[in-house]
């Protein structure tokens, strides 16, 4: 039996048309991944390939996007050029995300914390220890990394925090 390639899949099956015909917001991860690696291997999709690269990462592409280069090569169709394509657009993604952080007008809640600071540490493989100040009307001022720390801690000086915070004031 021949092997099914995404030539052969239907219009609205194929993830490029598939774009193109519903939009992005209609692509799955793997849909997408696919997109940029272009080509599968003589054995596999390239929407099979990708799914078996986000399989590696927990499915998520936080963790997809801390794969180096090496990592990604090992999977079989996936060269240096297809892991730098991937790493590129990642990397890109975050730096919107950052852009979107910095547009942040104020702080009102966690999760605005949360959206302001995962482009900057959601990434690192250590703890690192940040203080966001604020000014009356919430807005922030600065933000600062007090410490840089192990895989699983770090400490930070309580009068290093309030220097900072009466520098900053």
């Amino acid at each position: 039996m021949k092997k099914l390639t995404i030539k052969g899949w239907a219009l609205d099956d194929r993830p490029r048309e598939k774009l193109v015909l519903k939009g992005k917001k209609s692509l799955s991860d793997a849909e997408l991944i696919a997109i940029l690696i272009g080509s599968g291997s003589r054995n596999e999709s390239a929407v099979s390939l990708a799914k078996k690269i986000l399989i590696s990462a927990n499915n998520n592409l936080n963790e997809l996007a801390k794969l180096s280069v090496e990592e990604l090569t090992k999977f079989h169709g996936i060269g240096t050029a297809k892991a730098i394509a991937i790493i590129t657009a990642l990397e890109l993604g975050k730096r919107r995300q950052l852009e979107i952080a910095l547009e942040l007008p104020e702080v009102s809640s966690s999760k605005r914390v949360f959206h302001l600071m995962q482009p900057i540490i959601g990434d690192l493989q250590h703890e690192e220890f940040w203080a966001i100040f604020l000014s009356n009307s919430n807005k922030v001022i600065a933000k600062h990394r007090l410490s840089k720390g192990g895989l699983t801690a770090t400490i930070v000086d309580v009068r290093l925090l309030y220097r900072k915070a009466l520098a900053t004031g």
